[in-house]
């Protein structure tokens, strides 16, 4: 009789599970309709329940009322059951897969990055890509990406947006600086830079054109209104906050050292519904914060962090974790950013100061980089946010977890 080590059994559990879990989705559905999304088009093709290979119905206008007409034929030819529609993640959004159910269907919205694909495959069209979804999402091979409601969509479409107008602003400011250290001028570098006396400084340099003038007075101009902007878009998000269904989540969040309202806007609006992950480790994992691996038989091997999921929530955590370099300790800011926090959440933010400043400083002592430190303490850090969003999340109205 043929022995399994836990690896193998391990793995005849997960084929187990997987064969179960695709019998009970063809059970559920008649067909399965693979959509190829474009700007103003539509690919489609059904699969039925079974073996047969999928079939491409052609092609329709990305408007909701060609796609209404198309629900209504599947209607009539499956007898008005429920069909499970899929379509990549992509720019065209959301507002397919909110028509979708709204008509009475079931609908996922799939990882491009994680569709599988034959290493032989070199021919590509729209409609090879509806059938391979068509065929994938029938035997149960895509994954789904969690959907945000419109009020998650709206707030995430806010705080990207202050992103972008920060961007510009640090593009501005580079352009300025190199056209004035071109010719010659430089700011102290122990001098605080972009205040009312630095401004000054600018405007009063001279050049040997007139016109020189008039491109450093530009730069300035568009300096200070790419600033205004960035102004303008954190007091929208001030404003908006006491109305949004997560703020009593970021109130607990803020007890976090490193974390400030801003940040927990942020990362609230990219995850959403924290608590819908079953564990910190899965949602490290998410934003991309685990080493990766390659490993084959008794040889292990990591690298770099894996660097997928969601880059923004990524970018803010590693700049939160940059404030554990000091020692643990309550300072007079740290209780007035917590004052609106809940005990367990006051509890959570100091246990995570004793852990990851000490870490921080265990790291650096051991000669590690700052920025792999930085990283390291993101990725704990996590785990801390994940546990008050956990405790949090039930007091707030539950959302859509698909």
């Amino acid at each position: 009789m043929k022995e399994f080590n836990a690896e193998e059994i391990r793995i005849e559990a997960v084929s187990a599970l997987e064969t179960v879990k695709r019998a009970q989705v063809n059970g559920r559905y008649p067909a399965f309709i693979g959509l190829d999304v474009h700007k103003e088009s539509i690919v489609f093709a059904v699969a039925r329940v079974g073996w047969e290979a999928p079939e491409s119905r052609g092609e329709i206008a990305n408007k909701p009322k060609a796609v209404a007409k198309l629900v209504e034929r599947l209607n009539e030819e499956f007898g008005g059951e429920v069909l499970l529609f899929c379509y990549e993640a992509g720019p065209c959004g959301y507002g397919l897969y909110r028509q979708l159910l709204a008509l009475g269907h079931d609908c996922q919205v799939v990882a491009p990055s994680l569709i599988p694909k034959k290493p032989g495959e070199r021919i590509k069209s729209d409609r090879r890509d509806a059938r391979k979804l068509a065929q994938s999402l029938r035997s149960g091979d895509l994954t789904a990406v969690w959907v945000p409601d419109e009020e998650q969509e709206a707030m995430r479409d806010l705080t990207r947006a202050r992103d972008d107008m920060k961007s510009q602003e640090r593009k501005a400011r580079q352009q300025l600086n190199a056209f004035v250290l071109r010719h010659g001028h430089a700011w102290p570098s122990n001098k605080t830079r972009w205040t009312r006396t630095h401004y000054n400084w600018l405007e009063s340099l001279k050049f040997a054109h007139d016109w020189q003038h008039v491109v450093l007075q530009e730069y300035i101009d568009a300096v200070k209104a790419a600033t205004q902007r960035v102004v303008d878009m954190t007091a929208q998000m001030e404003r908006i906050l006491p109305h949004w269904s997560l703020a009593p989540v970021v109130d607990s969040l803020v007890a976090l050292r490193g974390i400030d309202k801003l940040a927990a806007m942020v990362l609230l609006a990219e995850l959403g519904d924290i608590s819908r992950f079953e564990s910190p480790r899965q949602l490290m994992a998410f934003l991309g914060l685990v080493p990766s691996e390659h490993s084959s038989g008794n040889r292990r091997r990591q690298g770099a962090i894996t660097k997928t999921g969601n880059s923004h929530a990524r970018r803010m955590l590693v700049e939160s974790a940059w404030s554990y370099r000091f020692p643990a300790r309550q300072t007079a800011h740290l209780k007035r950013k917590a004052a609106n926090a809940s005990d367990e959440a006051k509890a959570i933010a100091w246990k995570a100061q004793k852990r990851l400043c000490g870490r921080y400083q265990t790291l650096t002592h051991a000669g590690k980089n700052t920025k792999l430190v930085c990283v390291a303490v993101a990725r704990e850090l996590v785990g801390f946010i994940w546990d008050i969003a956990c405790r949090e999340m039930p007091k707030v109205d539950s959302r859509a977890t698909r």
